[in-house]
Formats: C-alpha cells, sequence, structure tokens
C-alpha cells in the first residue's frame, strides 16, 4: 500500500513519462509534490522502488521507469514507452511534409528531417547548418509546425534523460513556457540545449547536472529557437 506522497508522485512521474518519454528532474518531482527538500524526493523513490512500482536504469542519471500502477488503477504490467520516444527508429518508404493541416501518416511511417549538426548540452556550442544530413522519425512523434533534429554533444542534461550521443528533435518556435527545454541562441552565435526558466526581468538557462551552472542572461541575449518534442537514442 502506498502513501498518499507515494501515490501522488508515482503518478506525477507516469504522467510525465507519457507525455515527454523523459523522467522529470528531481526539482521538478520536489516543485509538484510541494516539498521543501529533494530529500524526500529521494525517500518516496526509494519506497517507490522496494515496492515494485518503479526502477531506476542503469547508467542514466535519475532515468526512471514506472513498472506499474496501483491496483486501483491497473494491475497490469505498463506497456513499453510510446513508439514517440523509441530509441530506435524502423525506415518507413516515404516522407510526410511538416506542415500545419498536413495529412497524418500511419503509426509505421516515417519523416526525414534534417539533421543540422550538434548542440551543446554542456558549454554552449555554434549549431551546424549542415542541409545535407537527414535522419528518419516516427511519424507519429511530430505534431504541426516545422521540426528538426540536432545531435547532442555534453552530458549537462543527463538528469533530464538527455545523453551524450542522443539525437534530439526539436519543433522550431520562438517563444516556450518556463521550464520547458528549448534551444537557445545566446548573443546571436552560440546555441546550447537547456531548460528555460524566466527570472524577473532576467533568464535562466539551466542544465539538468550539478556540474554546471546556470546562466543567468538579460532576455535580449537569449533568443528561442525551438522547444524539444522528442528523443531518439541508439544502443
Amino acid at each position: 500500500m502506498l502513501t498518499r506522497k507515494q501515490y501522488e508522485l508515482l503518478m506525477f512521474i507516469d504522467e510525465r513519462l507519457r507525455a515527454t518519454g523523459i523522467s522529470p528532474s528531481f526539482d521538478e518531482m520536489k516543485d509538484a509534490l510541494d516539498l521543501k527538500s529533494k530529500s524526500g524526493i529521494h525517500r518516496l523513490i526509494t519506497g517507490l522502488e522496494e515496492r515494485g512500482f518503479i526502477r531506476r536504469l542503469a547508467h542514466r542519471a535519475r532515468a526512471l521507469e514506472v513498472v506499474r500502477l496501483p491496483e486501483n488503477r491497473t494491475d497490469q504490467a505498463l506497456p513499453p514507452p510510446a513508439k514517440a520516444f523509441a530509441p530506435n527508429v524502423i525506415k518507413g518508404g516515404f516522407a510526410a511534409q511538416q506542415l500545419a493541416g498536413a495529412p497524418v501518416a500511419g503509426p509505421s511511417d516515417s519523416v526525414s528531417l534534417p539533421l543540422y549538426g550538434k548542440i551543446a548540452a554542456g558549454t554552449p556550442i555554434e549549431a551546424l547548418r549542415d542541409h545535407s544530413n537527414s535522419v528518419d522519425i516516427p511519424a507519429s512523434m511530430l505534431g504541426s509546425g516545422n521540426h528538426y533534429a540536432l545531435t547532442v554533444d555534453g552530458d549537462s542534461m543527463i538528469e533530464a534523460g538527455i545523453n551524450d550521443g542522443d539525437t534530439v528533435v526539436i519543433r522550431s518556435c520562438d517563444s516556450a513556457e518556463t521550464g520547458t527545454i528549448v534551444v537557445a541562441l545566446v548573443d546571436d552565435t552560440e546555441v546550447t540545449l537547456k531548460r528555460l526558466r524566466r527570472k524577473g526581468n532576467s533568464v535562466a538557462l539551466e542544465p539538468a547536472n550539478k556540474a554546471y551552472e546556470t546562466r543567468i542572461l538579460p532576455p535580449d541575449r537569449v533568443k528561442v529557437q525551438g522547444r524539444l518534442v522528442g528523443l531518439l537514442r541508439s544502443y
């Protein structure tokens, strides 16, 4: 039997995994449960793990997988993650246009997105606009709008489940809500993948790795280039 807080945390983790394919950070879990410190989250996660509701994924910092939900929700093991966030992509026979209002492709179709190059999940680097490369993405991962892909270079987002060498799928946009993982252009020269936080008249680019510091900048130095909508990983 779960405590109320254990139940709330389990439901929050499950909801976030189903929506984004990425487990929430400890800070997000702390805020969602209105706890004062992350030590309480550590205790709740340990309790859920001991009871067989979640498990930690090896070689991925703070990456979690929900194994099952309480019996009052379901007593069955959960299905594998949605195809939209599967690490391996099955190449389809054709591509679909990335335009608002375009026909929705079937679940087995794939879309060829431009792979522009590397983006830093560490010290910001200039994105490489190499239009000669592309990557096939499951059509079910994409909604309306324009999308592109980037290869992650660095480890500053590992606690958000984003590892060095992963391919991130980005939806082009010029604004994003606070707490969203975005592609940010700094001083019109540097591009980085970070969580966006708005603090008064400043913008914070927040890593998901304690080894890195949050950069706090004036809003006129930061331009949002897109937001994270998917992630691909090869093993």
